[in-house]
Protein backbone atom coordinates (compact mmCIF):
# COMPACT_ATOMS: atom_id res chain seq x y z
CA UNK A 1 0.00 0.00 0.00
CA UNK A 2 1.31 3.15 -0.99
CA UNK A 3 1.91 6.18 1.02
CA UNK A 4 0.85 9.88 0.62
CA UNK A 5 4.17 10.53 -0.07
CA UNK A 6 4.98 7.37 -2.39
CA UNK A 7 6.06 7.91 -5.88
CA UNK A 8 5.39 5.18 -8.40
CA UNK A 9 8.57 4.52 -9.90
CA UNK A 10 10.21 7.85 -10.38
CA UNK A 11 7.94 11.00 -11.77
CA UNK A 12 9.45 14.32 -13.41
CA UNK A 13 8.09 17.68 -14.42
CA UNK A 14 8.81 19.99 -17.42
CA UNK A 15 7.06 23.02 -16.79
CA UNK A 16 6.44 26.79 -19.24
CA UNK A 17 5.05 30.00 -17.06
CA UNK A 18 3.32 32.35 -19.72
CA UNK A 19 1.89 36.09 -18.06
CA UNK A 20 -1.46 36.55 -19.56
CA UNK A 21 -2.77 40.52 -19.38
CA UNK A 22 -5.06 38.84 -16.00
CA UNK A 23 -3.73 35.64 -15.23
CA UNK A 24 -0.45 33.87 -15.19
CA UNK A 25 -0.23 30.37 -16.70
CA UNK A 26 2.14 27.48 -15.90
CA UNK A 27 2.41 24.81 -17.51
CA UNK A 28 3.19 21.42 -16.37
CA UNK A 29 3.82 18.03 -17.81
CA UNK A 30 3.70 14.93 -14.91
CA UNK A 31 5.24 12.04 -15.77
CA UNK A 32 4.42 8.98 -13.97
CA UNK A 33 6.48 5.79 -14.61
CA UNK A 34 5.22 2.56 -13.61
CA UNK A 35 1.86 3.56 -14.27
CA UNK A 36 -0.26 0.57 -15.17
CA UNK A 37 1.08 -1.41 -11.91
CA UNK A 38 0.31 1.29 -9.53
CA UNK A 39 -3.13 1.80 -10.81
CA UNK A 40 -3.94 -2.20 -10.70
CA UNK A 41 -2.59 -2.40 -7.25
CA UNK A 42 -4.74 0.88 -6.18
CA UNK A 43 -8.11 -0.58 -8.05
CA UNK A 44 -7.37 -3.58 -5.80
CA UNK A 45 -7.31 -2.40 -3.19
CA UNK A 46 -10.08 -0.20 -3.62
CA UNK A 47 -12.37 -3.69 -4.25
CA UNK A 48 -11.01 -4.88 -1.10
CA UNK A 49 -12.09 -1.48 1.05
CA UNK A 50 -8.53 -1.54 2.11
CA UNK A 51 -7.14 2.26 1.11
CA UNK A 52 -8.88 5.56 1.58
CA UNK A 53 -9.12 7.97 -0.66
CA UNK A 54 -6.58 10.36 1.17
CA UNK A 55 -4.02 7.49 0.70
CA UNK A 56 -4.50 7.10 -3.08
CA UNK A 57 -1.62 9.56 -3.83
CA UNK A 58 0.49 8.34 -6.09
CA UNK A 59 2.83 11.21 -7.44
CA UNK A 60 2.88 14.72 -5.61
CA UNK A 61 4.84 17.69 -7.57
CA UNK A 62 5.71 21.28 -6.70
CA UNK A 63 5.95 24.16 -8.49
CA UNK A 64 5.96 27.91 -8.24
CA UNK A 65 3.85 30.39 -10.06
CA UNK A 66 2.83 34.16 -9.28
CA UNK A 67 5.06 33.97 -6.21
CA UNK A 68 2.97 31.19 -4.25
CA UNK A 69 4.04 27.42 -3.96
CA UNK A 70 1.89 25.16 -5.38
CA UNK A 71 1.64 21.14 -5.41
CA UNK A 72 -0.52 19.05 -7.76
CA UNK A 73 -1.49 16.11 -6.51
CA UNK A 74 -1.74 13.17 -8.98
CA UNK A 75 -5.02 10.43 -8.08
CA UNK A 76 -4.28 6.58 -9.89
CA UNK A 77 -7.94 5.43 -9.07
CA UNK A 78 -9.52 7.76 -7.35
CA UNK A 79 -13.42 7.23 -6.76
CA UNK A 80 -15.23 8.96 -9.28
CA UNK A 81 -18.83 10.54 -7.89
CA UNK A 82 -20.50 7.41 -10.32
CA UNK A 83 -18.49 4.74 -8.42
CA UNK A 84 -15.49 4.04 -10.61
CA UNK A 85 -12.13 4.42 -10.57
CA UNK A 86 -10.89 7.32 -12.47
CA UNK A 87 -7.38 9.31 -12.89
CA UNK A 88 -7.58 12.84 -11.02
CA UNK A 89 -5.79 15.57 -10.25
CA UNK A 90 -6.09 18.11 -7.26
CA UNK A 91 -4.53 21.54 -6.64
CA UNK A 92 -2.78 22.17 -3.59
CA UNK A 93 -1.92 25.53 -2.12
CA UNK A 94 1.01 25.73 0.48
CA UNK A 95 1.55 29.17 0.72
CA UNK A 96 -0.38 32.08 2.72
CA UNK A 97 -2.38 35.06 0.90
CA UNK A 98 -4.13 38.14 2.04
CA UNK A 99 -7.47 38.49 3.16
CA UNK A 100 -8.62 38.54 -0.30
CA UNK A 101 -6.67 34.68 -1.30
CA UNK A 102 -5.40 34.19 -4.63
CA UNK A 103 -7.62 32.49 -7.32
CA UNK A 104 -6.70 29.95 -9.35
CA UNK A 105 -7.86 26.84 -11.64
CA UNK A 106 -6.47 23.40 -12.09
CA UNK A 107 -6.49 21.97 -16.05
CA UNK A 108 -5.28 18.33 -17.03
CA UNK A 109 -5.31 16.62 -20.22
CA UNK A 110 -3.18 13.09 -21.01
CA UNK A 111 -0.25 13.37 -23.26
CA UNK A 112 -0.46 11.17 -26.42
CA UNK A 113 3.29 9.40 -25.98
CA UNK A 114 2.89 8.28 -29.96
CA UNK A 115 1.97 11.86 -31.07
CA UNK A 116 -0.58 9.70 -33.32
CA UNK A 117 -4.49 10.03 -31.19
CA UNK A 118 -3.67 13.94 -29.85
CA UNK A 119 -4.01 14.74 -26.38
CA UNK A 120 -7.09 13.66 -24.15
CA UNK A 121 -10.24 16.28 -24.06
CA UNK A 122 -8.91 18.66 -21.68
CA UNK A 123 -11.12 18.65 -18.07
CA UNK A 124 -11.21 21.76 -16.56
CA UNK A 125 -11.53 21.75 -12.62
CA UNK A 126 -13.55 24.56 -10.92
CA UNK A 127 -12.19 28.25 -10.07
CA UNK A 128 -11.15 28.11 -6.21
CA UNK A 129 -9.82 31.15 -3.98
CA UNK A 130 -7.25 29.72 -2.00
CA UNK A 131 -6.06 31.59 1.53
CA UNK A 132 -4.71 29.56 3.80
CA UNK A 133 -1.53 26.40 3.49
CA UNK A 134 -3.17 22.86 2.30
CA UNK A 135 -6.38 24.93 0.77
CA UNK A 136 -7.51 22.50 -1.98
CA UNK A 137 -9.19 22.40 -5.53
CA UNK A 138 -11.82 20.03 -6.09
CA UNK A 139 -10.49 17.09 -7.82
CA UNK A 140 -10.41 17.30 -11.71
CA UNK A 141 -11.26 13.70 -12.82
CA UNK A 142 -9.55 12.95 -16.81
CA UNK A 143 -10.43 9.59 -17.47
CA UNK A 144 -11.32 6.74 -16.36
CA UNK A 145 -8.58 3.94 -15.05
CA UNK A 146 -9.59 0.91 -17.03
CA UNK A 147 -9.45 2.93 -20.33
CA UNK A 148 -6.05 4.83 -19.76
CA UNK A 149 -3.86 2.20 -21.08
CA UNK A 150 -6.68 1.11 -23.82
CA UNK A 151 -6.68 4.59 -25.01
CA UNK A 152 -2.96 4.74 -26.19
CA UNK A 153 -1.69 7.37 -23.38
CA UNK A 154 0.32 4.43 -21.69
CA UNK A 155 3.45 3.54 -22.94
CA UNK A 156 6.28 1.53 -21.49
CA UNK A 157 4.06 1.53 -18.72
CA UNK A 158 4.61 5.36 -17.97
CA UNK A 159 1.51 8.14 -18.26
CA UNK A 160 1.96 11.94 -18.38
CA UNK A 161 -0.06 14.50 -17.86
CA UNK A 162 -0.07 17.59 -18.84
CA UNK A 163 -1.69 20.08 -15.99
CA UNK A 164 -2.31 23.79 -16.38
CA UNK A 165 -2.72 26.07 -13.42
CA UNK A 166 -3.75 29.08 -13.94
CA UNK A 167 -3.28 31.83 -11.08
CA UNK A 168 -5.66 35.24 -11.79
CA UNK A 169 -3.58 38.08 -11.01
CA UNK A 170 -4.92 40.74 -8.43
CA UNK A 171 -5.46 43.92 -10.94
CA UNK A 172 -5.62 47.11 -9.14
CA UNK A 173 -8.33 48.95 -10.70
CA UNK A 174 -7.64 52.15 -12.30
CA UNK A 175 -8.50 55.16 -10.39
CA UNK A 176 -11.06 56.80 -10.97
CA UNK A 177 -11.46 60.74 -9.84
CA UNK A 178 -13.97 61.76 -7.50
CA UNK A 179 -17.38 62.22 -8.96
CA UNK A 180 -18.02 65.39 -10.38
CA UNK A 181 -21.76 65.29 -10.62
CA UNK A 182 -22.61 67.82 -7.58
CA UNK A 183 -19.94 70.50 -8.94
CA UNK A 184 -21.68 70.64 -12.35
CA UNK A 185 -25.14 70.71 -10.59
CA UNK A 186 -24.15 73.17 -8.45
CA UNK A 187 -22.43 75.05 -11.12
CA UNK A 188 -25.95 74.87 -12.90
CA UNK A 189 -27.80 76.41 -10.33
CA UNK A 190 -25.10 79.36 -10.12
CA UNK A 191 -25.53 79.84 -13.96
CA UNK A 192 -29.39 79.53 -13.96
CA UNK A 193 -28.58 78.07 -17.63
CA UNK A 194 -31.64 76.26 -18.62
CA UNK A 195 -33.79 76.69 -15.66
CA UNK A 196 -37.28 76.31 -16.39
CA UNK A 197 -38.82 77.82 -12.85
CA UNK A 198 -38.65 80.91 -10.62
CA UNK A 199 -39.89 80.77 -7.29
CA UNK A 200 -40.52 83.52 -5.66
CA UNK A 201 -39.48 83.96 -1.60
CA UNK A 202 -39.73 87.07 0.75
CA UNK A 203 -39.47 89.36 -2.45
CA UNK A 204 -36.22 87.41 -3.53
CA UNK A 205 -36.20 85.30 -6.69
CA UNK A 206 -34.52 82.31 -7.46
CA UNK A 207 -34.16 80.23 -11.01
CA UNK A 208 -34.07 76.73 -11.11
CA UNK A 209 -35.04 73.07 -12.92
CA UNK A 210 -38.42 71.28 -12.65
CA UNK A 211 -36.84 67.79 -13.40
CA UNK A 212 -33.75 68.24 -10.56
CA UNK A 213 -35.90 69.33 -8.10
CA UNK A 214 -38.86 66.87 -8.93
CA UNK A 215 -36.05 64.00 -8.86
CA UNK A 216 -35.13 65.32 -5.40
CA UNK A 217 -38.43 65.83 -3.83
CA UNK A 218 -41.59 63.56 -3.75
CA UNK A 219 -43.78 66.85 -3.01
CA UNK A 220 -41.87 69.28 -5.74
CA UNK A 221 -42.93 66.16 -8.18
CA UNK A 222 -46.07 65.58 -7.46
CA UNK A 223 -46.41 69.57 -7.81
CA UNK A 224 -44.82 69.73 -11.46
CA UNK A 225 -45.63 66.43 -13.17
CA UNK A 226 -48.34 64.96 -10.84
CA UNK A 227 -52.06 65.94 -10.50
CA UNK A 228 -51.29 69.04 -8.89
CA UNK A 229 -49.44 69.76 -12.33
CA UNK A 230 -48.19 72.84 -12.26
CA UNK A 231 -45.70 72.69 -14.58
CA UNK A 232 -46.52 75.22 -16.85
CA UNK A 233 -46.48 77.59 -14.19
CA UNK A 234 -43.53 79.92 -15.09
CA UNK A 235 -43.35 81.27 -11.62
CA UNK A 236 -44.41 79.62 -8.26
CA UNK A 237 -44.50 82.16 -4.88
CA UNK A 238 -43.16 80.27 -1.47
CA UNK A 239 -45.22 81.37 1.74
CA UNK A 240 -43.60 81.23 4.64
CA UNK A 241 -39.59 80.87 3.93
CA UNK A 242 -36.94 82.80 4.76
CA UNK A 243 -34.45 83.27 1.43
CA UNK A 244 -31.74 81.90 2.97
CA UNK A 245 -33.30 78.84 4.51
CA UNK A 246 -34.54 78.48 0.46
CA UNK A 247 -31.32 78.60 -0.91
CA UNK A 248 -30.23 76.14 1.45
CA UNK A 249 -32.58 73.94 0.44
CA UNK A 250 -31.93 74.65 -3.36
CA UNK A 251 -27.88 73.93 -2.57
CA UNK A 252 -28.57 70.08 -1.11
CA UNK A 253 -31.15 69.55 -3.94
CA UNK A 254 -28.00 70.25 -6.54
CA UNK A 255 -25.28 69.12 -4.48
CA UNK A 256 -26.28 67.09 -1.88
CA UNK A 257 -24.51 69.54 0.70
CA UNK A 258 -25.22 72.32 3.15
CA UNK A 259 -21.86 73.58 3.93
CA UNK A 260 -23.10 76.03 6.15
CA UNK A 261 -24.36 73.20 8.63
CA UNK A 262 -20.67 71.99 9.23
CA UNK A 263 -19.75 75.20 10.84
CA UNK A 264 -19.46 75.98 14.30
CA UNK A 265 -20.96 78.94 14.92
CA UNK A 266 -24.38 79.78 16.39
CA UNK A 267 -25.86 80.40 13.22
CA UNK A 268 -25.38 76.82 11.58
CA UNK A 269 -27.91 75.53 14.41
CA UNK A 270 -30.21 78.36 14.28
CA UNK A 271 -30.16 77.33 10.04
CA UNK A 272 -30.50 73.88 11.06
CA UNK A 273 -33.58 74.55 13.27
CA UNK A 274 -35.57 75.95 10.20
CA UNK A 275 -34.57 74.73 7.52
CA UNK A 276 -35.26 70.92 9.07
CA UNK A 277 -38.56 72.81 8.78
CA UNK A 278 -37.97 72.79 5.04
CA UNK A 279 -36.71 69.65 4.78
CA UNK A 280 -39.89 67.86 6.41
CA UNK A 281 -42.35 70.06 4.26
CA UNK A 282 -40.62 68.80 0.95
CA UNK A 283 -40.02 65.25 2.40
CA UNK A 284 -36.56 65.37 1.61
CA UNK A 285 -35.08 62.44 4.29
CA UNK A 286 -31.19 62.96 4.25
CA UNK A 287 -31.59 67.24 4.19
CA UNK A 288 -33.72 66.21 7.83
CA UNK A 289 -31.23 63.74 9.23
CA UNK A 290 -28.30 66.37 8.08
CA UNK A 291 -30.54 69.21 10.19
CA UNK A 292 -30.68 66.44 13.11
CA UNK A 293 -27.32 65.72 13.05
CA UNK A 294 -26.18 68.98 13.53
CA UNK A 295 -28.64 70.04 16.36
CA UNK A 296 -27.47 66.96 18.29
CA UNK A 297 -24.28 68.51 18.36
CA UNK A 298 -25.67 72.11 19.24
CA UNK A 299 -27.75 71.01 22.39
CA UNK A 300 -26.73 72.72 25.69
CA UNK A 301 -29.23 74.18 28.28
CA UNK A 302 -29.97 77.13 26.03
CA UNK A 303 -31.06 75.07 22.69
CA UNK A 304 -32.69 71.41 24.03
CA UNK A 305 -36.16 72.59 24.75
CA UNK A 306 -36.22 74.95 21.63
CA UNK A 307 -34.82 71.63 19.93
CA UNK A 308 -37.44 69.34 21.79
CA UNK A 309 -40.39 70.64 20.53
CA UNK A 310 -38.74 70.74 16.96
CA UNK A 311 -38.09 66.79 17.26
CA UNK A 312 -41.65 66.45 18.45
CA UNK A 313 -43.22 68.40 15.86
CA UNK A 314 -41.52 67.11 12.68
CA UNK A 315 -41.30 63.28 14.10
CA UNK A 316 -37.43 63.21 14.63
CA UNK A 317 -37.20 60.62 17.15
CA UNK A 318 -33.42 59.92 17.22
CA UNK A 319 -32.82 63.60 17.94
CA UNK A 320 -36.00 63.80 20.40
CA UNK A 321 -34.11 60.84 22.82
CA UNK A 322 -31.45 62.84 22.68
CA UNK A 323 -32.48 65.89 23.80
CA UNK A 324 -34.85 63.74 27.04
CA UNK A 325 -31.68 62.21 28.09
CA UNK A 326 -29.65 65.44 28.32
CA UNK A 327 -32.63 66.74 30.03
CA UNK A 328 -33.10 64.72 32.59
CA UNK A 329 -29.84 62.81 32.68
CA UNK A 330 -27.60 65.59 34.24
CA UNK A 331 -28.11 67.23 37.49
CA UNK A 332 -30.70 68.93 39.24
CA UNK A 333 -29.11 71.99 38.30
CA UNK A 334 -29.07 71.18 35.00
CA UNK A 335 -32.73 70.55 34.80
CA UNK A 336 -33.28 73.74 36.80
CA UNK A 337 -31.74 75.71 34.34
CA UNK A 338 -33.64 73.72 31.25
CA UNK A 339 -37.12 74.73 33.11
CA UNK A 340 -36.12 78.22 33.56
CA UNK A 341 -35.25 78.70 29.16
CA UNK A 342 -38.17 80.57 27.09
CA UNK A 343 -37.56 77.52 25.14
CA UNK A 344 -39.18 75.25 27.74
CA UNK A 345 -42.09 77.52 28.12
CA UNK A 346 -42.84 77.67 24.65
CA UNK A 347 -42.40 73.33 24.94
CA UNK A 348 -45.12 73.65 27.49
CA UNK A 349 -47.70 75.69 25.21
CA UNK A 350 -47.25 73.47 21.97
CA UNK A 351 -46.11 70.18 23.28
CA UNK A 352 -47.51 69.34 26.76
CA UNK A 353 -47.18 66.10 26.28
CA UNK A 354 -43.97 66.07 25.62
CA UNK A 355 -43.52 67.57 29.22
CA UNK A 356 -45.25 64.70 30.52
CA UNK A 357 -42.57 62.45 28.69
CA UNK A 358 -39.89 64.23 30.29
CA UNK A 359 -41.99 64.34 34.15
CA UNK A 360 -42.26 60.46 33.53
CA UNK A 361 -38.39 59.70 32.56
CA UNK A 362 -37.36 61.73 34.86
CA UNK A 363 -39.09 60.26 37.89
CA UNK A 364 -38.21 56.81 36.40
CA UNK A 365 -34.15 57.93 36.86
CA UNK A 366 -34.70 58.81 40.50
CA UNK A 367 -36.08 55.32 40.33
Amino acid sequence: MLSPTAHAGSNTMKHTCTLLTEAARSVHELKIDGFGSVAATMMKCRDLNEIFEESNICVSSRCLVQGYQWEIRFYPARLHYSFSSWVALQLVFLSEADANGITAILSCQLVDPSGIHGPSEEKVGASKTFQHVSDCSEMVFVMKTREVEASGYVMSDSLTVQCTITVFKDIKAIPLPVCDLPQHLGELLQSKAGADVTFLVSGKSFAAHKSILAARSPVLMAEFFGEMNESTQPTVEIQDMDPVVFLAMLQFVYTGRVPELDEKEVAATTLAQRLIVAADRYLMDRLKMMCERRLAFGINVNTVATTLALAEQHSCSQLKAKCIKFITGGSPENLKAVLATEGYKHLENCSPSVVTELLMASHARKY
